[in-house]
């Protein structure tokens, strides 16, 4: 359901194209909800059939059409609810860790490279959340700076600091992630795996 919440989201800023959205999904809420495209268009008409949203051709150019959605006051309503609900967690299913129990069935040079792949990883995930942040803190983002031109100006602080607060959750989780295999590494080393 956050894919919907997410598609919400963006279309609250204002209308949007199926490609619009996909483009600024992957450029935003992309970095703290991951769906390929494949699923954003089945989404969206599960969204239009339940009323959340509209959808309106356009013509483009003399032969071409797209198909331009906007929030309803339905999926208004629908967006706000799930804003001010509690969130609803999942149990964790996390391969990491899960590898990471069973360890001692893997050869020694698997071992350091699971490692050490967890490593570049999550390492690639740091560098793209902190710049992220960074262009979040600049109101550097073109979907920030949508959203910033369609609130008072009073708002603009308030709106920036949630979207900070969102990005830095991501930043803390890279760095713990990365923390913590470099401590599988270190105690490879403590038990004697050659490294």
């Amino acid at each position: 359901m956050s894919l919907r919440y997410a598609l919400l989201a963006l279309l609250r800023v204002g209308p949007k194209s199926g490609y619009e959205l996909q483009k600024q999904f992957d450029a935003s809420v992309g970095h703290l909800w991951h769906a390929p495209d494949s699923q954003i268009y089945p989404e969206l008409r599960k969204m239009e059939a339940a009323g959340l949203i509209e959808g309106e051709e356009q013509v483009r150019g003399t032969r071409a059409t797209r198909r331009l959605y906007h929030v309803t006051p339905a999926g208004d309503e629908d967006y706000l609810a799930w804003m001010n609900a509690p969130l609803t967690y999942a149990r964790v299913r996390e391969p990491a860790s899960l590898k990471a129990a069973y360890l001692e069935a893997a050869e020694p040079k698997a071992a350091r490279e699971f490692l050490r792949g967890h490593i570049a990883h999550w390492q690639g995930e740091l560098d793209q959340w902190e710049a992220e942040l960074e262009r979040v803190s600049a109101r550097a983002t073109p979907m920030l700076k949508e959203r910033l031109a369609t609130i008072p100006p009073e708002d603009h602080d308030r709106v920036v600091a949630f979207k900070r607060l969102g990005y830095e959750n991501l930043v803390d989780r890279a760095r713990t992630e990365i923390a913590w295999a470099e401590r599988g590494l270190t105690l490879l080393d403590e038990l004697g795996y050659p490294g």
